[in-house]
């Protein structure tokens, strides 16, 4: 006789982790996050699972994932054939998750387990869709980063009918209307940050500070930031196109107060045309300008070229799912009354 078939419920909530470089601090990382989820599906009757995305790491990360065990959660690890960047890693979580909600964090350790249970609780208790985390301040990090920061806001919110909330992290927990509104969305060139403010619903905001590595070294170096936001504003704002023609009108304006200004000085005091440097200026600002509107024109029909291609955001090398009750833990499941004889 076969034992009984054994029904797999599906996850109430998936907490999805991108990684890159992480091997030395994921298995320390995994304990804490276990700990804490476990807590969290006993308190509130919940089944939980843990998705890992390694975005094409250079160390053993994807090793690593793949060989931690489930802690009272199920484990499932997405290993993605090279770096396609973390708003993939985002979108592959996010393809594979199998929980009705989303739970979206880092994998370095920067983003404390302990709010778990602060976001279910929003979500649970007080019928929120998405809560998420904003740095309590930037007072840590330099001046220069914090002004970029700053900067990149203001462009992204510039007319914006949808305002992304500044300094929110990508640590933020969607309800299943959120998740299934988010898995809607058909674009390639994707900002988590501002799809997930896009999609509306209640959305509430949780201060947090974030934690010091404890292992290994940021892989954000400043151009990559700057890449990334350069991606952010180009595939969810029209802020750069709106500014550069507010910019090109001001310049016209000025040219032609200079130009009235200049005939009304020979027709009326007589004084003599400006010569060749004014010229010369004139010729190199406006080119400059030309060339930057041109450039931010380039990076638009970038996306769109992207998107008529529709090649896929990501390719999966290895994916791996390990139940709880694989490990010994508690029974997960509902078995099928014994068959007869």
């Amino acid at each position: 006789m076969r034992p009984p078939p054994v029904i797999r419920m599906t996850p109430d909530l998936s907490i999805v982790v991108p990684c890159y470089n992480e091997a030395t601090g994921l298995p320390f990382f995994h304990e804490r996050l276990s700990a804490h989820a476990r807590k969290v599906a006993e308190a509130r009757g919940m089944r939980i699972e843990i998705v890992y995305v390694d975005d094409g790491s250079r160390d053993q990360t994807a090793a690593v994932a793949l060989a931690l065990k489930p802690q009272g959660t199920d484990v499932q690890v997405v290993a993605l054939s090279r770096n396609f960047g973390k708003e993939a890693a985002l979108m592959a979580g996010l393809d594979h998750a199998r929980g009705d909600a989303l739970l979206f964090m880092d994998g370095d350790g920067q983003h404390p387990p302990e709010m778990i249970e602060t976001f279910v609780g929003l979500w649970k208790d007080e019928g929120y869709d998405v809560a998420y985390a904003i740095k309590a301040d930037r007072m840590d990090e330099p001046a220069a980063r914090r002004t970029f920061v700053k900067i990149f806001y203001w462009l992204l919110n510039f007319g914006a009918q949808s305002r992304i909330p500044e300094d929110a992290a990508d640590f933020r927990l969607l309800s299943p209307r959120a998740a299934a509104a988010l898995r809607r969305l058909p674009e390639r060139n994707r900002f988590f940050k501002g799809l997930s403010s896009w999609i509306g619903f209640r959305q509430k905001a949780v201060p947090y500070r974030p934690a010091a590595r404890e292992h290994g070294t940021s892989s954000w170096s400043f151009l990559r930031l700057l890449g990334l936001s350069m991606e952010g504003l180009t595939s969810f704002s029209p802020a750069p196109l709106r500014l550069a023609g507010m910019v090109g009108a001001a310049l016209a304006a000025a040219a032609f107060l200079y130009g009235s200004w200049i005939v009304i000085e020979r027709l009326v005091w007589g004084i003599p045309l400006p010569g060749y440097p004014s010229l010369v200026v004139g010729l190199m600002v406006i080119g400059g300008v030309q060339l930057l509107v041109i450039g931010i024109m380039g990076e638009y029909i970038a996306r769109i070229l992207s998107e008529i291609k529709a090649r896929p955001v990501y390719f999966v090398a290895d994916h791996a799912v390990r139940h709880a009750e694989a490990a010994g833990d508690r029974p997960v499941g509902l078995e099928l009354p014994k068959a007869l004889p």
